[in-house]
């Protein structure tokens, strides 16, 4: 907000985590991504929108983690492989596969970003 009580233009970020197995089965055969393996996943999911003077926020960041929960509780603790519509859960697809499910649900969705490890991640924006 600005002194003026103009509304200015945020993107506002929350990170989510769960554990999950997969293998990539379209990987060349030895490759060690084809075997079943795990990773600790972060997922952090981004809105972008006008805040509007009177109001002072874009989203509550309790209301972000409402609605983005139950889409990582379909995930955690799975292997991703079994999950409908992720038989080839790469980054790229999982992002994309997140992104569908949230969209709707969270209002000014801008950007999925799904990091597989500490220093691999895919960036989605629909």
């Amino acid at each position: 907000m600005t002194d003026a009580g103009v509304p200015i233009r945020v993107r506002l970020g929350k990170s989510f985590s769960f554990e999950a197995a997969h293998f990539l089965p379209t990987f060349p055969e030895g490759h060690k991504c084809r075997r079943m393996h795990g990773h600790s996943f972060r997922v952090d999911v981004t809105v972008d929108g006008l805040v509007e003077p009177a109001v002072g926020y874009l989203i509550d960041y309790g209301d972000l983690k409402k609605l983005v929960a139950p889409v990582i509780d379909e995930l955690d603790h799975r292997c991703l492989n079994e999950i409908p519509g992720l038989s080839n859960p790469t980054s790229e697809l999982l992002a994309a596969w997140i992104w569908r499910r949230l969209h709707g649900r969270v209002p000014n969705l801008a950007e999925v970003v799904v990091h597989e490890t500490c220093t691999s991640r895919c960036e989605f924006r629909g």
